[in-house]
């Protein structure tokens, strides 16, 4: 049965994901265009009172405290509204992570939320360069288009949904709606970003940042840490943040991760982090890229992978700098490959656009 509020919204044609299915759908292919690590921010808010606006954004898989109190009540690591929301839904208003970006999915986490949960949401879009207009709409209809029409909810689940097509316009911001109170742990916006590259085509900038449309793809291990990490703005805030791998025991071991770049380019400099990894990094790091024009995304042993930065040596905590072996010679993919295994927090790949 659907969910019926008198804030109507034009249907957006989606697919439920399965819990279990969220990752491999959307983690090796998008982003989280609103992660508060790509620098996502809770801009307004309709109501806060239980649990803060910005839990929504946290990286961290939601946790949970029992018996533990604060003034408005028992502790949620989400947002929480009050009782008895006389108007149609309850809103946050976050601004992207990126200067604009294009929408394939959407997540709602209501992780421990049972009996105070959401039991409806939907999400609108908006490409507006201005904060304070935007904010100016609180819980009006404003200049907001539909990015997932109302779905329902439940209690302590993973709920998924997939557009059937990406939207066709990139947005600055969106509004998550709640129906018409309760309780979220996390949300996500799967999709992809629509950067502003320099002007200056001889501009060296990351040629593999996420702000800049770089995506982690694949790799070979990411037990402690994930792919996606290595490709976020900053140094982190602690090993948490970076990608690590479990201990190999084979000879010969090595660990590797595939990232798509932004924009195909010419490499000239590379920087492989360490920041808080200090027992834990790899031995040595190795660089190989490719220019990919087969289907899909290349493999780790597709042919075509050139070396840019050889076999270096590491050290812990430290930013390892490398100029590029091959810099006049475009590529749409790098790998980076651990020797044999270990923690890297960021790598950049400083480059320019081909032409």
């Amino acid at each position: 049965m659907s969910f019926e509020s008198e804030y109507k919204l034009d249907n957006v044609a989606a697919t439920p994901v399965s819990p279990d299915k969220i990752d491999d759908t959307f983690r090796s292919s998008t982003i989280d265009l609103v992660s508060a690590a790509l620098g996502g921010k809770i801009l307004s808010f309709s109501d806060e009172w239980f649990a803060e606006a910005s839990n929504l954004l946290a990286t961290a898989a939601p946790i949970r405290q029992p018996g533990k109190m604060v003034f408005s009540g028992a502790w949620y690591d989400g947002w929480e509204t009050r009782r008895h929301n006389t108007a149609p839904f309850d809103y946050v208003v976050i601004r992207l992570g990126v200067a604009s970006g294009i929408v394939e999915g959407v997540e709602i986490d209501t992780a421990f939320f049972s009996g105070n949960h959401a039991p409806a949401i939907s999400v609108e879009g908006v490409f507006n360069p201005s904060d304070e207009e935007v904010v100016s709409w609180k819980g009006e209809r404003g200049n907001w288009e539909p990015i997932l029409g109302i779905q329902e909810c439940g209690p302590s689940q993973r709920f998924g949904w997939k557009l059937v097509v990406p939207t066709k316009r990139a947005y600055t911001h969106v509004r998550l709606n709640m129906y018409p109170d309760g309780g979220i742990a996390r949300f996500r916006l799967f999709g992809h970003a629509v950067p502003v590259f320099p002007e200056d085509k001889e501009a060296i900038f990351d040629l593999a940042a996420a702000q800049n449309g770089g995506v982690a793809i694949s790799c070979s291990d990411q037990h402690f840490g994930v792919i996606a990490n290595l490709i976020l703005p900053g140094r982190g805030k602690d090993m948490g943040d970076g990608w690590e791998t479990s201990r190999s025991r084979g000879k010969d071991h090595i660990d590797w991760a595939v990232i798509r770049l932004g924009a195909k380019g010419l490499i000239q400099d590379l920087i492989v982090d360490t920041a808080f990894f200090r027992g834990n990094f790899p031995q040595k790091v190795k660089v190989e890229a490719i220019e990919w024009s087969g289907e899909g995304e290349p493999g780790a042993l597709a042919d075509g992978w050139t070396e840019v930065v050889e076999p270096s040596k590491c050290g812990p905590d430290k930013e390892h700098e490398f100029e590029s072996l091959v810099n006049d010679k475009p590529f749409t993919h790098v790998k980076l490959i651990m020797i044999p295994d270990g923690g890297v927090k960021r790598i950049r790949v400083l480059g320019k656009r081909s032409l």
